[in-house]
């Protein structure tokens, strides 16, 4: 359960939700298993497994919910083999050739046929709310998967004003001159692994990994044009993880200081670890995002201002 990927949503009004309502709601959109024709399905289930019945788990103010989804494994292999006899048939027996378009339908008509038989993958995907921080945070390595799963929030729960944080400062700048300058603000250090990229059009990269990032090597890279697009640091509180130029957060590592928090508390069955995992986790992970988006300069909360003046605009008219 322990969040390793971040995707962090700002709420561009205060969320209102409780625990209560978001599982009578999270329950009406539960999961259900693909049918016969389905490539994929996706719904909520309990965070804390199928013995669980609660939709929301709940600790310190952190809310946390569990999507997940299904998909149907059609090899693409498999699919087109099929598909090039099914040609070849037709070539042989009419004497003539497949157009695009009938190959496309042919196509289409392979894939209901194998649908049924195809094995099914599944995956969950966390995500918590920070009510008091006015936040949503989504454990995922992938933008689009991450949008997905909001996108799924949004249509269990009838809205979900929320957009991408953004900082003060852009990212590749910021992350471009402490390599610069040798060492990084607020309390991180710079970690041992660096992505640079080149902004010519040929747009050629570097991947240094267990690195002195301070090192001449990396500097002669930045005064050639080079700008670093992900940064390995390390905060005070002992996390580790990769910062890219969207400001998503990869790779987390906790380190030694909050595993003996964990170590301090005696649980007694897998739904307590649970319990615990989940407040330590939230707490520091509340901790470590108030200082790294103060090292990126603050966050940029105009976008969220200029969303409530339009709603405000917006009520305004409609009452009119």
């Amino acid at each position: 359960m322990w969040f390793k990927n971040l995707q962090l949503y700002r709420f561009t009004k205060p969320f209102t939700l409780s625990a209560e309502n978001i599982h009578q709601l999270l329950a009406e959109h539960s999961f259900q298993p693909c049918g016969s024709q389905d490539r994929s399905k996706i719904g909520w289930v309990p965070p804390l497994g199928e013995q669980a019945s609660e939709y929301v788990h709940v600790a310190n103010g952190y809310l946390l919910v569990c999507c997940k989804k299904q998909d149907k494994v059609l090899p693409a292999a498999a699919v087109n083999e099929a598909l090039e006899e099914k040609i070849a048939d037709i070539q042989r027996e009419e004497a003539r050739k497949v157009g695009r378009k009938e190959r496309m339908q042919l196509k289409d008509d392979i894939l209901i046929t194998m649908l049924p038989r195809a094995f099914t993958r599944s995956s969950n995907h966390y995500a918590y709310f920070a009510p008091a921080e006015g936040m949503l945070v989504v454990n995922s390595a992938s933008a689009s998967r991450a949008d997905e799963l909001v996108s799924s929030l949004r249509d269990a729960l009838g809205s979900l004003p929320v957009i991408p944080v953004i900082s003060r400062n852009i990212p590749q700048q910021a992350m471009t001159q402490w390599l610069k300058q040798g060492h990084v603000a607020q309390d991180f250090q710079l970690g041992h692994e660096c992505e640079l990229r080149d902004p010519s059009d040929e747009g050629g990269i570097i991947r240094c990994q267990h690195q002195d990032l301070a090192g001449r090597h990396i500097l002669n890279h930045i005064e050639e044009g080079m700008y670093v697009s992900k940064l390995g640091l390390c905060s005070s509180a002992g996390i580790e993880c990769m910062v890219d130029e969207k400001l998503a957060i990869k790779r987390l590592v906790y380190g030694d200081m909050i595993q003996e928090k964990l170590q301090q508390v005696d649980t007694q069955d897998a739904a307590e670890q649970f319990d615990v995992d989940f407040s330590i986790m939230t707490l520091e992970l509340s901790a470590f995002l108030k200082q790294l988006l103060l090292a990126f300069g603050g966050e940029d909360l105009s976008a969220c201002e200029k969303t409530a003046d339009s709603n405000a605009e917006s009520r305004l008219l409609a009452e009119a």
